[in-house]
């Protein structure tokens, strides 16, 4: 895939974020089938044919989950010849993945009830 001109450390300058913006984010990954595609493209990328196989959910909804993950800015997507290839937008997407999983089971297991 094509590298972005766009430094990701540390020093850059991040835009101001509003709870709106935050939203967005939030809701690209509200969904299982969403989740199940970013953590395959956790330090790879992938064709979106190769996604279909390894997750077994239909072409056509791995698509319309990747447009929505687009669209929140989480994964990056790239036609080369007749394939189309998929890979998380930030590598620091993959940490973030791995910190909510610890998150979500350490709140799970303290849960009483719903």
């Amino acid at each position: 895939m094509k590298k972005s001109n766009f430094n990701h450390n540390q020093n850059a300058e991040a835009a101001t974020v509003t709870p709106a913006d935050l939203v967005v984010l939030l809701k690209g990954l509200a969904d299982e089938n969403r989740l199940k595609i970013m953590r395959a493209l956790v330090g790879t990328e992938k064709p979106v044919s190769r996604l279909v196989e390894e997750l077994g959910i239909s072409q056509p909804l791995v698509s319309h989950h990747l447009k929505e993950l687009r669209r929140a800015l989480l994964v990056s997507v790239e036609r080369r010849g007749p394939f189309v290839y998929c890979r998380l937008a930030d590598p620091r997407l993959a940490g973030l993945l791995a910190e909510l999983s610890v998150l979500a089971g350490e709140l799970l297991a303290r849960r009483n009830s719903y």
